[in-house]
């Protein structure tokens, strides 16, 4: 079976108002929503009621029933007597009576016969009080709760069931143990807690609200004109029927409540209930047993439509009771109590510690720090986050129940921090705008310029009449002038009315001397005055770095074209000439030294001579 209570994160607004009535702590915040904790939850429906938003629901057995009333199955239901305090709009009780059973039910009891029953066993504890206080355990979502999260007061639970179980066992003992039950109460948690009594002689096969008898009424078009008078189907009870108000229970048997007399706390209420058990199990002093509803009174349960005025309910329900007592045949129903009064209506309980440990201080210290309010004057308690004091919500952050987003003033800072960092950023970004704004007109300027001096050096370039051609390191063509397309021939003239001035074209695919461009671009060295073969003609070459290893550019002239032809042959003969002139000179240059050395050598040898003969002529 599903789970009792779910909530629905797209309907959810993270007001905490959930977080802040639930009093098992059942409800955690957790990807932007309020998260259910099933385990945790004892069924009471609070939230369900408290959410403005409609984002928490709980289990709708309406299907279950319908189809429990289509079975060949003898079908009773087990009317809680809250009933009479939530159809206020119907005249008289009988026509409800009537209008659940054009449902389709066989048997329509109320449960204040079973009431009636019970409280003969609780004045049994009261009247053979052996030591021990015990807590009634008439209320689902209080046994649930203490089993869950007071189990050190399992013991002190009455061992008595619920009514409406004690209900379906007088039914199944008077219509057959094979007759399926349904329970319609005020009270979200009968829902799971009918689970625990399945294989019982006390089973209870499905529980509705009232809330879901008003949507099957509108779904069959069910109102009291449509039916006449009826009754319930005995046994029927008497005072019983005042057990959804305070006090009802042991006013059943005339047990006295006096201030002097009274034995007995009988209180309602979360806020009541809660501090009522802690002050029974820590208070010496509190020597009373507990009769508890979580509700304020089961009148104004979750099951009961909303906007209902708990007071006008309490009357209704007075009234109604009042009416009955009246018409009720008082031997008949003391021959019931004596036929029923042998019934095992006996249970047990299941201790589920779910407590949750408690940090250290020194932890809950650090969490408050981390949160901004490490000061006693920071800690404000505002509850806005759905825990009564700032300590308490680092409590449920350490179990892991809360995020620091959950703190309204936590949350209030930490906007304002990111609001500073947002006006910073866009101070920020206004500068850098302007920055950007003026790097733009910049740049268009530099564009406009560069565009400029693009078309200069394009005009230029054209007026050569050598080729020329500039390219990157992967030989894609750069910039290239019409004398150099020209020289290529016709296919390159057309791709140049295409792409103007071969910008983007590979050099590989238009000539085959770019090989010579490839050996500039890796080694940065200038090839100048290479001549090469292309087609019909010899092209001279110059290629030169423009940008080492990066951009190359070409000097290409066609030698066959008459006026290079003349240039070249005048260059060529000034060349040789040139060349010549050095060939001379350094030949002069080679023969003026061989001559100074003759000239030399001779003069010696003159010089020898006539030495020679003057020593002869002195001897």
């Amino acid at each position: 079976m599903s789970q009792l209570i779910v909530s629905d994160k797209d309907k959810c607004n993270l007001s905490y108002t959930c977080v802040r009535v639930c009093p098992a702590k059942a409800i955690k915040i957790a990807d932007k929503h309020a998260q259910i904790l099933p385990d945790r939850c004892i069924g009471c429906g609070h939230c369900v009621t408290m959410c403005s938003q409609e984002a928490i629901s709980f289990r709708d057995e309406k299907t279950q029933v319908l189809e429990l009333i289509k079975s060949e199955d003898k079908v009773a239901v087990i009317c809680d007597p809250a009933i009479s305090g939530e159809f206020t709009d119907v005249t008289d009780y009988r026509k409800f009576v009537a209008m659940i059973r054009e449902l389709g039910f066989d048997y329509v009891t109320e449960m204040s016969f079973a009431v009636d029953l019970i409280a003969y066993r609780y004045e049994n504890l009261v009247e053979n009080f052996q030591g021990k206080h015990f807590i009634t355990t008439k209320c689902p979502a209080v046994v649930k709760y203490i089993e869950r999260h007071e189990p050190d007061l399992v013991e002190n639970l009455a061992t008595i069931v619920p009514p409406y179980i004690a209900m379906a066992k007088v039914v199944k003992k008077r219509y057959g143990t094979d007759t399926k039950v349904v329970y319609l109460t005020a009270c979200t948690a009968s829902k799971d807690d009918a689970k625990r009594f399945y294989g019982s002689d006390g089973q209870v096969d499905s529980v509705i609200t009232f809330l879901e008898l008003r949507e099957l009424f509108a779904m069959k078009r069910i109102s009291e004109n449509t039916v006449e008078y009826s009754e319930f189907d005995p046994p029927l009870g008497r005072k019983g029927g005042l057990f959804p108000i305070a006090h009802g229970l042991f006013q059943a048997v005339d047990i006295n409540q006096g201030l002097l007399e009274g034995n007995i706390l009988i209180t309602e209420g979360r806020t009541n209930f809660l501090q009522s058990i802690r002050e029974f199990k820590a208070e010496k002093e509190l020597k009373q047993h507990l009769d508890l509803f979580y509700c304020k009174g089961c009148i104004m349960g979750p099951g009961m439509s909303s906007g209902g005025k708990k007071f006008t309910r309490r009357s209704q329900v007075i009234k109604y009771v009042n009416k009955r007592m009246k018409d009720i045949d008082v031997y008949q129903w003391r021959l019931d109590v004596e036929e029923f009064k042998n019934l095992d209506l006996t249970r047990n309980f299941r201790s589920v510690d779910l407590r949750l440990v408690n940090p250290e201080d020194e932890a809950v210290d650090k969490v408050l720090e981390d949160m901004g309010k490490k000061k006693r004057e920071d800690q404000l308690g505002c509850g806005a986050c759905g825990y009564p004091t700032c300590r308490e919500f680092a409590v449920a952050h350490l179990q892991g129940l809360t995020d620091y987003e959950q703190c309204y003033t936590y949350s209030l800072k930490t906007l304002r921090s990111y609001v500073k960092k947002v006006n910073a950023s866009n101070e920020k970004y206004r500068v850098t705008q302007d920055a950007l704004l003026k790097s733009e007109e910049k740049a268009r300027l530099e564009e406009r310029a560069a565009r400029a001096a693009s078309e200069t050096t394009t005009s230029m370039l054209n007026k050569l009449r050598a080729g020329v051609v500039i390219v990157d390191a992967k030989l894609d063509v750069i910039e290239a002038n019409a004398k150099f397309i020209e020289m290529l021939g016709d296919d390159a003239s057309e791709i140049a009315e295409l792409v103007p001035g071969l910008k983007g074209a590979k050099l590989s695919t238009l000539v085959d001397f770019h090989k010579v461009f490839t050996t500039v671009l890796q080694s940065g060295q200038d090839v100048l005055d290479r001549d090469v073969a292309f087609k019909n003609s010899i092209f001279n070459v110059s290629v030169f770095t423009i940008k080492k290893n990066g951009i190359v550019g070409g000097i290409i002239r066609d030698l066959v074209t008459p006026e290079v032809r003349k240039e070249e042959v005048i260059k060529r003969a000034r060349d040789v000439i040139k060349e010549n002139l050095q060939t001379v000179q350094q030949i002069a240059f080679l023969l003026g030294e061989s001559a100074s050395k003759t000239e030399k050598t001779l003069n010696s040898i003159i010089e020898a001579q006539k030495l020679g003969d003057s020593n002869e002529s002195g001897q």
